[in-house]
């Protein structure tokens, strides 16, 4: 028998996050793995970060976690998108050398003294009196823990398919995990099938370029990890090709042969994750698609087809692929497949991402129903900080919407019915101004430090870097800059012009001039020297103050409703004044507060008036 104050099961993103966090807060944990040679695998694109999901991998850093220091440590390539468009939407994202981002984590797994490794599939929960006492593997042997985290991936009863055949693999090349499935459901767990899928690898000398837009990484880039010394390292181009009408005919002609179009697979896909042949039948009227082809380590051929996921057949793939402008003789290392898996649908967890009915059991990533190696990795932290304070007989950390991505992620799926693999968007959250990806650490660092996660040296450095913001607020505010001839001539470059004196703070809130311009006017500016990630928070709270105080004032307005607690064991079917349908949805989520409640599909406003009034005049006590 082997005894655990942790176990993790499953290394992927959501794994390696919530067992380095156990193991750095003094827990004796086990990461069990299927493979060890797949540890922190990016089976799809090997990519970190883009639209919402680059403040995950912020507010992971600022909490404490290492994705963001790994994709800095690993990168090829390095561009911030919708540099153009407002601070809400801009999002950074790195194109990561696959086998050096696998080998940088297992390296920081390997080192930790409280972490050990293991390759084995979990096949049962041990459980007793509905608190969880470990785990049995294959072989029948025994893992004894108090607390287990399950972070099982895609990997569940899962069936890859390409065209109208399937293997029992949890993806190409390794075994589905079976065994734990089952054992949820005798627990009385709510099982569904979920459904995604990844693009073929092709050969990169078989690729003929120069029929392609070359997409170059950014010239000064930004990282994701708040830690200073970040590395410089050369940076590769990505490609775009386009989707021609033969590609589009050879798709609709074998239709017949996918397994999704014929009815084999039944798990709902990602809606915003689309297979090529979805592309080409619900939007019909384009007459061609973006694809981006990405290199997948520095030290190999092999590239990645982004937006051509299909589960054709193979043959049929080669087609396809071969109709695209520069890859009319490519050569194809690994197909396209769709994947099918079991989930555990969300709404059987607490914010903490502990169960409801089993104490000491909490689930992270994609068993959770969400697609994404960011979105993972940030569940795993919260799992592994959580999981360590339910051992330590702490409060669990339970972060708001109003305060981070992360926030708003656990939220969505704790609270509202998910039927399909769930992926974080900027249009999920109504605080977008405020939850930044540059102000990630101002949010989270605080209680990253508190977790224990964030060191003293750290929160040092952090401290010091708000300080310089708030300075350079001020002086913003408080210096001015005059008119002149130099001073014109060189405003002139970006179509603005000033006639009087004014403060720095007035000019640079124009929406053509930023910090940058402003230290080409401004020597005392330009001396400061400042670094990049603090002008651009101090250039962001200066533009867009008064958006960020009205976005305060609405969180401030319906923060009422997240303070009012509604009684854990309250027995919604003898409350007669609110609908059957309201009942039945709150008893099955059993929402903590009556803002939570107020966010579940289903649930009428009228109702959770009633609620409010019955808690407020004690007919409800808590």
């Amino acid at each position: 028998m082997f005894k655990y104050d942790v176990i993790v099961v499953g290394a992927g993103h959501a794994g390696c996050e919530a067992a380095l966090a156990c193991s750095k807060l003094g827990a004796k944990t086990l990461l069990a793995s299927l493979n060890l040679d797949n540890i922190a695998l990016m089976p799809c694109n090997p990519a970190i970060g883009g639209p919402a999901k680059s403040c995950l991998v912020r507010e992971i850093d600022a909490l404490g976690g290492v994705m963001g220091i790994a994709a800095d440590a690993t990168y090829m390539q390095l561009k911030t998108l919708n540099s153009s468009k407002g601070p809400a939407v801009r999002a950074l994202r790195a194109q990561s050398d696959k086998k050096e981002y696998m080998r940088f984590m297992r390296q920081l797994l390997e080192k930790e003294k409280n972490l050990s490794l293991k390759q084995c599939t979990m096949t049962e929960l041990i459980v007793y009196n509905n608190c969880v006492a470990g785990l049995k593997d294959e072989f029948g042997l025994e893992y004894k823990a108090p607390c287990v985290i399950l972070t099982t991936g895609t990997s569940l009863e899962a069936r890859i398919w390409v065209g109208l055949q399937y293997l029992e693999f949890g993806r190409l090349g390794e075994a589905s995990a079976k065994g734990l499935s089952p054992s949820l459901k005798k627990l009385g767990f709510n099982i569904g099938r979920l459904k995604t899928g990844t693009p073929a690898r092709v050969d990169s000398r078989t690729i003929d370029f120069s029929k392609m837009l070359i997409q170059p990484g950014d010239e000064n880039p930004s990282f994701f990890s708040f830690l200073p010394d970040r590395p410089v390292r050369e940076q590769y181009p990505c490609y775009l090709t386009r989707t021609t009408e033969k590609t589009h005919e050879i798709i609709r002609n074998n239709l017949d042969k996918s397994p999704m179009y014929s009815g084999l697979i039944h798990g709902i896909g990602p809606r915003y994750c689309p297979s090529i042949e979805d592309k080409v039948v619900r939007f019909a009227h384009n007459p061609s698609h973006h694809i981006f082809i990405e290199p997948e380590g520095k030290n190999t051929y092999e590239m990645y087809v982004q937006g051509f996921s299909t589960s054709l057949p193979a043959s049929v793939q080669i087609q396809m692929l071969q109709s695209l402008p520069g890859l009319e003789k490519v050569h194809v290392m690994k197909p396209a497949y769709a994947v099918e898996y079991d989930y555990m649908p969300a709404v059987q967890l607490y914010h903490s991402l502990m169960t409801k009915n089993i104490k000491g059991l909490f689930c992270a990533g994609q068993i959770n129903g969400t697609s994404g190696y960011e979105e993972a990795a940030a569940q795993g932290l919260i799992a592994g900080i959580n999981a360590v304070n339910f051992l330590q007989n702490k409060e669990m950390i339970v972060l708001s919407r109003e305060s981070s991505y992360i926030g708003t992620l656990i939220d969505d799926l704790v609270t509202k019915d998910i039927d399909e693999p769930y992926r974080m968007l900027t249009s999920r959250s109504e605080y977008r101004l405020l939850l930044r990806q540059d102000n990630a650490d101002e949010r989270l660092t605080k209680l990253g430090y508190e977790s224990g996660l964030i060191s003293e040296e750290r929160y040092k450095m952090f401290l010091e870097k708000q300080k310089t913001i708030d300075e350079e607020i001020i002086r913003l505010k408080t210096e001015k800059i005059s008119p002149s001839e130099k001073v014109n001539s060189i405003l002139a470059k970006y179509n603005e012009y000033i006639d009087r004196g004014m403060k720095l703070a007035e000019l640079i809130k124009r929406p053509n001039i930023t910090y940058e311009i402003l230290k080409e006017t401004d020597k005392k500016t330009k001396n400061l020297n400042l670094t990049k990630d603090i002008y651009e928070q101090v250039e962001v709270k200066i533009k867009y103050d008064g958006y960020i105080k009205r976005q305060i004032q609405q969180v401030n307005m319906s923060g009422k409703l997240e303070k009012i607690k509604i009684p854990e064991n309250i027995d919604y079917s003898k409350i007669k004044h609110i609908s059957t349908e309201t009942r039945d949805k709150l008893a099955k989520i059993r929402p903590v507060t009556l803002g939570q409640a107020a966010r579940i599909g289903g649930v009428k406003p009228a109702d959770i008036s009633v609620l409010m009034v019955m808690i407020e005049s004690h007919q409800i006590s808590l």
